[in-house]
């Protein structure tokens, strides 16, 4: 799609970008090195809410193919774009795990909501040594024969259980409906960033999987794990002038995400794929 939306630009402008990338080389700055190594994230997320309008740099298939030709061994030790494209898509995906990490704090609760927890869970704390308590007493005067004192501390026992039955159905419904995701259960998906209902049916959910801006992110998270690991956070060849990337970024975390087979985790735990914290993926059968 972005291939042709370059082609039918190049028409419009009378060719004005083909034959500016017919004089450029390998190495001008104004060539973009993430498109000749790999996928520009700028082609990802076109028409998404993501969309990062057009690349600065200049996408030439002529060039791409002439890059793609030379030996693997003279594009590593050469030229290494490779480095460029990886520090290109770190930038990228550390701002989509920031946006991961903003969203999902938007959906804690509250710290009166926390305060309401608090309040309750030590209630029901409270009642539950209390029943205890009580129940061994109705069993001392049991066997003292005290049994009109022993139905007495019966009858506060179950006030007591009745009690914390009821405050456990508020810290149920607290539970339920506390943070700004209310009863609809949002969640947010791992690999995009976007928030899903656990409402939301199967069709809807294989909707967003297979969407556009999540498949974008899968690709481009995929892509950085492919990376070997003792290129992550080495500078590659010195090459002077621009590159994919925008800066030099070093050191990668790419913090949560994942992609493969549709599982959605409750955390920071090991890499799954499809996206959201704590759940199970359609994948697998839906919620």
């Amino acid at each position: 799609m972005a291939a042709e939306q370059r082609k039918l630009l190049e028409q419009l402008m009378g060719g004005g970008i083909s034959s500016r990338s017919t004089q450029l080389s390998l190495t001008d700055p104004k060539v973009c090195r993430s498109y000749l190594a790999g996928t520009c994230p700028h082609d990802l997320f076109t028409n998404t809410k993501q969309d990062l309008g057009p690349c600065p740099r200049v996408h030439s298939e002529g060039l791409k193919a002439e890059y793609e030709a030379l030996p693997d061994a003279e594009r590593k030790a050469k030229y290494g774009f490779e480095h460029d494209y990886m520090r290109d898509l770190q930038k990228y995906i550390d701002e989509c795990n920031r946006r991961i990490e903003a969203a999902q704090r938007r959906l804690e609760k509250t710290p009166d909501e926390i305060r309401q927890t608090n309040v309750l869970l030590k209630a029901i704390s409270d009642l539950g040594t209390s029943i205890a308590t009580g129940l061994l007493e109705v069993e001392i005067l049991g066997e003292m024969g005290e049994v009109g004192k022993a139905y007495d501390e019966l009858f506060r026992v179950r006030q007591a259980q009745s009690s914390k039955a009821e405050r456990e159905r508020e810290l149920k419904a607290l539970s339920d409906t506390s943070g700004p995701s209310g009863h609809q259960k949002l969640q947010v998906c791992d690999v995009c960033g976007a928030y899903l209902s656990r409402l939301d049916n199967d069709r809807r959910l294989a909707d967003h999987f297979f969407g556009k801006m999540h498949l974008g992110y899968a690709q481009m998270r995929k892509t950085y794990e492919q990376f070997p690991k003792e290129m992550r956070g080495r500078r590659g060849p010195p090459m002077g002038g621009g590159g994919g990337g925008d800066d030099d970024m070093g050191g990668v975390s790419t913090g949560p995400g994942g992609y493969g087979d549709g599982h959605w985790r409750g955390g920071r735990g090991p890499r799954g794929g499809g996206g959201f914290r704590g759940g199970r993926g359609p994948r697998r059968g839906g919620w």
